[in-house]
């Protein structure tokens, strides 16, 4: 039996859109942008349907075809095409507040506080929530690098090739990255729902 044969392209948009848009969202951050991408993936799944080896499951070869249409999207998009300025333009003062310039250690004020061990009482969806909204005020420069190395769990090397990074640019993003998200985790959640 042909594997195409066992897709039922007629059933995408009501078992894996949301979902498909859900991931594309947290990834791109615009609205409009996600909608366009998943349609594109669904498009593009429809007209290759016939080299579906059944290798892998329906969703996990829609979600293949998003993640290269993402790729895609950024690499037309240029968003990160002027790595030279990762430096200069993430040292602005969200940044620069968080550090000491003579020593380079974190400032007393600003400094990641413990977290709470909370995985038992985590509300995991609102949580969720939060990380998506901290996710989607990343700046556009940092947040396809990170989430490509954190949540799609690819090589650094695959990512600098990708985004056209280089080596020192990449590490560079991924500091900024982590020290936005802690901030506004800590802030939007860690430190509401647990106070010390």
């Amino acid at each position: 039996m042909n594997s195409a044969h066992s897709l039922d392209p007629s059933s995408w948009v009501s078992n894996y859109g949301d979902y498909l848009y859900s991931f594309c969202r947290l990834r791109v951050g615009d609205p409009a942008t996600a909608e366009d991408l998943v349609q594109e993936t669904l498009l593009a799944a429809f007209k290759s349907r016939d080299m579906f080896r059944g290798q892998s499951s329906e969703i996990t070869w829609l979600v293949s075809i998003l993640k290269n249409k993402i790729s895609d999207h950024y690499r037309k998009k240029d968003v990160l095409r002027e790595a030279g300025d990762y430096s200069e333009w993430t040292n602005n003062e969200s940044i620069d507040n968080f550090f000491d310039h003579a020593t380079g250690h974190w400032l007393s004020e600003a400094a990641p506080q413990a977290w709470n061990s909370a995985d038992s009482s985590l509300l995991k969806d609102e949580f969720e929530d939060v990380l998506g909204q901290c996710l989607q005020k990343m700046p556009s420069k940092l947040a396809p690098v990170f989430m490509a190395r954190f949540f799609d769990e690819e090589e650094a090397e695959t990512i600098c090739k990708v985004h056209g990074l280089s080596p020192s640019n990449y590490w560079v993003i991924l500091h900024r990255a982590r020290v936005m998200l802690r901030a506004c985790l800590e802030k939007n959640w860690f430190l509401t729902k647990y106070p010390r």
